[in-house]
């Protein structure tokens, strides 16, 4: 991981794909660009991209020789546009925003914790956010922290596929009954100190048109990053 460190400056979304390199996961550089890949992460095989256009274009190609062309480029907006404009077939298929964290947001909120019993998290998600990639059970997912409001679960975040260096936010939801109290922004403080504190830096993605998240993330600490994700078309 030191190499791939070294060659991308230490990229966080490059250090976050490689997932330490586990099984499955690889990371290729060529004169000024790396690229990252890593197979069912949050919900899709990704293959992020850095650096040089020009020597990204054929990191991208050898990476789908080796892996098949599911892996999907992921990287800054101008970055992944301009990949798209110079490989046949490959679209942009959304843009959004990646937000990093690198020192832990001060909190001492007694009302959160992890949780031992996913149960509830099933039934809140179900019905406050059931689009949510991260869900109990998921791949990847690896627990879950827990708001609770006079004994009851009231809003919940997850630290799901984080790479040893990159802790990982996601599942952020509130229940409908409780919105409007801020507690979205306490669990995601809470959990956001205990991510940074666990790999020395947290990050997560969201949806360009989510106001009210990215006000609650920036608040926190975190920086936005606006990124781009495309597919080959078929």
């Amino acid at each position: 991981m030191e190499e791939v460190r070294a060659a991308c400056g230490d990229d966080d979304l490059l250090m976050w794909t490689a997932q330490g390199l586990r099984a499955g996961a690889r990371s290729w550089s060529l004169a000024g660009a790396v690229v990252s890949a890593a197979p069912s992460l949050a919900r899709h095989h990704r293959l992020a991209v850095w650096g040089d256009t020009t020597s990204a274009i054929s990191l991208v190609r050898h990476a789908w020789a080796e892996l098949g062309p599911a892996y999907r480029p992921l990287g800054d907006t101008r970055t992944i546009t301009d990949l798209a404009s110079k490989i046949d077939g490959l679209e942009v298929a959304g843009e959004f925003s990646w937000m990093s964290l690198n020192t832990a947001p001060p909190t001492n909120d007694p009302d959160v914790t992890w949780l031992h019993d996913e149960t509830e998290v099933a039934t809140l998600l179900s019905t406050s956010a059931p689009n949510s990639y991260a869900a109990p059970g998921t791949p990847g997912v690896t627990r879950w922290a827990g708001l609770r409001v006079d004994g009851k679960l009231a809003a919940v975040a997850a630290d799901a596929w984080s790479a040893p260096d990159v802790g990982f936010l996601a599942g952020v939801a509130t229940d409908a009954e409780f919105r409007g109290r801020g507690l979205g922004e306490r669990i995601c403080r809470w959990t956001s100190q205990e991510l940074v504190r666990a790999h020395g830096r947290a990050a997560l993605m969201v949806d360009d048109d989510n106001g009210p998240a990215l006000g609650v993330y920036r608040r926190i600490g975190y920086i936005r990053r606006r990124i781009a994700a495309a597919s080959l078309a078929g």
